[in-house]
């Protein structure tokens, strides 16, 4: 009896250690897969704050909980489950459709480097003035919904490339905490980014001199770190969807571009001192795989602005 229980105990704590390797290896997985998806993340965390803006301070937080949930259910409804069937079925896919990403990502940033440009703002749009704030809200939380549904597209595809390898039922899990992880992460952050000039207000009116000053600067400086979040998020764009688009040729052998941006990167990284060759290669590497977004994104606008124009001439 206690030979059978010492057995029984010892099939137990083998199956606890599988299970703790198992739990090990989706957490690293995880990990690797949300530092590569980190670009779109960024630009998630820039670009969704704009959503939230401009409503009283007490519809702030809702909002940002709405594209949440909305999030959630991009993920683990659409998302998740497409993403699996890919790798099932399709894995040759999961490239193209990088790719197909990328190059939204680097049209997406073209358009708001353009729309700077050309001081155009589609927020101004007389249509949207004529809208109720009740109908401003929906409009507002379902474009955010629909503009992450694209971004957390491209974080799934980005992942999924990160675990291939693994088992399915581990893959899933993986891209679960991905999803849940970064979802989490990328929301609790928009919300502290809104709610930061209520919290500066908050911190003027207290009495101790410090604290006073500490939330006026908090109040005149969200202008500027919400303009920085935006020129941050359209040089990520730029950044991933070029380097996704790089990868991809090289992936399917088009070299020249991909094996000059790699040459460029060991050169530098070469001629840095101190160390710091593998930082300044990385930093040649990004801004030479957004100078290829740039040139894609630039082309794909081009296009899809002429086209309008030769409807309206004719």
């Amino acid at each position: 009896m206690a030979s059978g229980l010492a057995a029984l105990l010892d099939d137990v704590a083998a199956i606890a250690k599988l299970a703790a390797a198992s739990l090990d290896d989706v957490g690293a997985a995880a990990g690797k897969a949300g530092a590569k998806a980190a670009g779109v993340v960024v630009d998630d965390a820039a670009v969704t704050p704009g959503y939230a803006m401009g409503f009283t301070p007490d519809r702030e937080l809702p909002i940002v909980g709405k594209i949440a949930l909305g999030s959630l259910k991009n993920k683990f409804l659409f998302l998740l489950p497409g993403a699996l069937l890919l790798s099932a079925f399709a894995p040759w896919a999961v490239t193209p459709l990088l790719m197909i990403g990328g190059a939204y990502l680097c049209f997406e940033a073209a358009e708001k480097i353009l729309e700077a440009v050309q001081g155009e703002h589609a927020d101004d749009q007389p249509e949207e003035l004529a809208l109720s704030s009740e109908e401003m809200e929906k409009e507002k939380v379902a474009g955010a919904i629909r503009t992450d549904l694209i971004l957390s597209a491209e974080i799934m595809a980005i992942a999924l490339a990160q675990v291939e390898t693994l088992s399915l039922p581990m893959q899933a899990a993986a891209l679960a905490l991905v999803a849940l992880a970064i979802t989490v992460g990328v929301y609790g952050v928009v919300g502290l980014i809104v709610k930061m000039d209520d919290i500066g207000l908050h911190l003027a009116q207290r009495r101790a001199a410090a604290l006073q000053g500490a939330g006026r600067a908090l109040v005149k400086g969200m202008p500027a770190v919400l303009s920085l979040l935006s020129t941050v998020g359209t040089a990520a764009m730029l950044w991933v969807g070029g380097g996704i688009i790089v990868h991809g040729l090289h992936e399917y052998h088009f070299t020249p571009v991909p094996a000059w941006i790699e040459h460029a990167a060991h050169a530098v990284a070469d001629a840095t001192p101190g160390g710091l060759g593998a930082v300044s290669g990385w930093i040649v590497t990004a801004g030479l795989s957004g100078v290829v977004g740039l040139a894609v994104g630039a082309v794909i606008a081009g296009v899809l602005h002429l086209v309008p124009r030769r409807k309206t001439a004719h």
